[in-house]
């Protein structure tokens, strides 16, 4: 199953390639003399290639996550025990969900950009209408984590104000669960048409509402916590309907005809497909948010987890730059590779990774220089406020070391070495990243900061420099031929897209 995803996204991404030069909005040109020109005009070249898609994803992945940060933000004002509430449904109960139905999700970029390809445009309405009923057969398999959320996370060792609470959320939270089963397929589905602007205005629009509501329901109506989750549920399900009215009134004319009875056929070839894809991205997703579960266990959990949320927010709020260029990366890599220039894959690779480094570079200094603003942002306590800055320098390494990681995923996404890097993550974050985590926080008792530090080093950064390896060391022109060789023979439309 892995080598047929890989082979399926190296299939996508050439079919985006092919779809994008169809595509007028797209003013993205190859030329065949690129490699004649001097270093200078070569790095310009690049970089509006690479910008082209990085911009249009920067804009709508950060306008998406600040009504997270929003929410917490309001969360934070209330109290403590409400921020760390919130914290713990959001990070942990959604955010567990949240990468299983993401990595689904992630299965109908493939289908939709083979069909694109082939000129089975109707297609592309079908696909997502099987990721909507795949997606939310799953969200109600996943209920019992929101159902039964405060014993679980009582369970998990977490402080029984904290647990009571969180359970109360998380139930208020299941709107918004089932929302990612819509928002997900119809995000991928105008992606794979290259139709990024059309989401970022939308996700600009909808911020805007959420802050609004956000106020409304939190001090005006006096909801208070409950308030600011129902404030997120309806800006999540206005992403869906904004995109939904986009591709089925005009917008999307080739590729939307309507609700058809085909959606129904070949549901578990989907599902398979789907929760392999699924499966892969959660080894990475998970990561962090384990490191807000062992928190729990800490002394002085409650301080400990608001002063982590702080900085998981920050950094969650900074990490959708590397977010875009790991996107734009895997693009460019599968675009360059399929045409069979592995010269010019690499370089891709270097102005990518040098670009993001420098961008994480200047959030690093920032983060060093403004702790105390940033922190301000979530809470007015003075203890939590003072925990903050005791771990904000683990917060601007890891930012400085997540401006690397994924857009080196992104190359391994575009050369199609997902499974292999399937169990890079598995080994470094898993086997090395968490027992060390644990050890240095629990065992030598250096609390918060030696398991984070631990999880840091034994995980993103022993990945980090795995990646960096395997890219170094790749046999670009080789990687070229493969490509081409999964070109041919993924060339016919797949089983699937003649139901």
């Amino acid at each position: 199953m892995g080598s047929v995803i890989d082979e399926n996204r190296q299939s996508l991404l050439l079919a985006e390639e092919t779809s994008a030069n169809r595509l007028p909005e797209n003013k993205i040109e190859r030329t065949e003399d690129e490699d004649d020109k001097d270093l200078q005009t070569r790095v310009w070249i690049e970089t509006k290639k690479l910008w082209h898609i990085v911009g249009p994803a920067i804009f709508s992945r950060i306008a998406t996550y600040t009504m997270n940060i929003i929410t917490q933000s309001f969360a934070g004002h209330l109290g403590e025990v409400e921020l760390a509430a919130i914290s713990i449904s959001n990070t942990v109960i959604v955010g567990l969900n949240f990468g299983l139905l993401l990595g689904m999700a992630s299965a109908l970029e493939t289908l939709c950009g083979q069909a694109y390809g082939a000129k089975k445009h109707h297609m592309l309405g079908i696909y997502m209408q099987r990721s909507w009923i795949v997606l939310t057969l799953c969200c109600f398999l996943l209920l019992p984590m929101y159902t039964f959320a405060t014993p679980i996370l009582k369970a998990l060792g977490q402080p029984d104000d904290v647990a009571e609470l969180s359970g109360i959320v998380a139930l208020w939270f299941i709107p918004l669960h089932f929302s990612f089963a819509f928002q997900f397929p119809i995000q991928r589905f105008l992606q794979s048409q290259l139709k990024t602007v059309v989401i970022a205005w939308i996700s600009l629009a909808v911020l805007a509402i959420h802050t609004v509501i956000s106020w409304l329901f939190v001090y005006k109506l006096n909801l208070g916590i409950v308030g600011a989750a129902v404030a997120l549920d309806i800006s999540w399900w206005l992403l869906v309907i904004g995109m939904f009215i986009y591709a089925a009134c005009g917008g999307c004319p080739e590729t939307w005809s309507g609700f058809s009875t085909q959606a129904f056929s070949g549901l578990w070839e989907f599902f398979q497909l789907s929760a392999a894809a699924g499966v892969m991205l959660c080894l990475e997703n998970w990561y962090y948010r384990i490191l807000m579960l062992m928190t729990g266990y800490l002394e002085n959990a409650t301080l400990a987890l608001d002063a982590l949320s702080i900085c998981m927010n920050i950094n969650g709020w900074e990490m959708m730059i590397p977010l875009a260029f790991f996107a734009a990366t895997g693009v460019r890599v599968a675009n360059e590779l399929g045409a069979g220039r592995g010269k010019a894959a690499k370089f891709a690779t270097a102005v990518s990774v040098i670009q993001s480094t420098i961008i994480g570079l200047i959030f690093c200094v920032l983060i060093m220089i403004y702790q105390d603003k940033f922190a301000l942002i979530f809470s007015s306590s003075f203890d939590v406020l003072k925990a903050f800055k005791k771990i904000s320098y683990l917060l601007a390494f890891t930012i400085l070391l997540n401006s690397v990681q994924p857009v080196l995923s992104g190359v391994a996404v575009g050369s199609g070495w997902q499974s292999k890097v399937a169990y890079i993550n598995l080994g470094c974050y898993y086997l090395v990243g968490v027992p060390l985590g644990i050890l240095m926080g629990m065992v030598l008792h250096t609390g918060l900061e030696g398991m984070w530090a631990g999880m840091i080093f034994g995980g993103t950064a022993l990945q980090t420099i795995v990646l960096a390896f395997i890219t170094y060391r790749s046999d670009w022109e080789k990687e070229a031929r493969k490509a081409r060789m999964h070109v041919e023979k993924w060339s016919e439309p797949p089983p699937v897209s003649q139901s």
